[in-house]
């Protein structure tokens, strides 16, 4: 069984390996201290404060798990290194809603780093799929949970 690779920037693997390393060296030693400091209160079957901690416990290593997982299959991408004037992976568009006349920019990462707030759509969403391919002056159609909606490709660039 071949293992999918994640598209990743430079700068989502970076923060992979950070939020990593933080649950390793500084989250993984404070839950367990706090194992051990609720332990010491006696009954554990009553002990609201161990039943968080390990609970924390548990959610912090599913993550490592995650990360880890993830940082092992990224595909690692320099979008610094990329050219073009159709839209594929790392482009960062600018779109006009057709019907708001609202501008949009967004930046096609990897999943893992996707952040719609942060103008960073994920390259498997319904806007990043309907994109790739497209170039300036391009209609895109995208079916949304909340119905369709028109772009304009305004512009495509890529650097960091």
């Amino acid at each position: 069984m071949a293992i999918d690779k994640v598209p990743i920037t430079v700068r989502g693997f970076a923060a992979m390996e950070e939020e990593l390393k933080h649950r390793q060296q500084v989250e993984r030693p404070r839950i367990v201290a706090a194992i051990s400091e609720a332990r010491a209160h006696g009954d554990l079957s009553e002990n609201a404060e161990y039943h968080a901690a390990k609970e924390a416990q548990s959610h912090n290593e599913g993550r490592v798990l995650e990360l880890e997982s993830m940082i092992a299959r990224a595909e690692i991408i320099d979008v610094s290194k990329l050219s073009g004037d159709k839209i594929k992976f790392g482009a960062t568009v600018k779109l006009i809603d057709d019907d708001t006349e609202e501008e949009k920019t967004y930046q096609i990462v990897g999943e893992p780093e996707a952040d719609v707030h942060a103008g960073r759509v994920s390259i498997t969403s319904p806007i990043a799929r309907a994109l790739i391919g497209k170039g300036a002056g391009d209609t895109v159609e995208v079916t949304t949970p909340s119905g369709g909606k028109s772009y304009e490709v305004v512009a495509v660039k890529y650097g960091a």
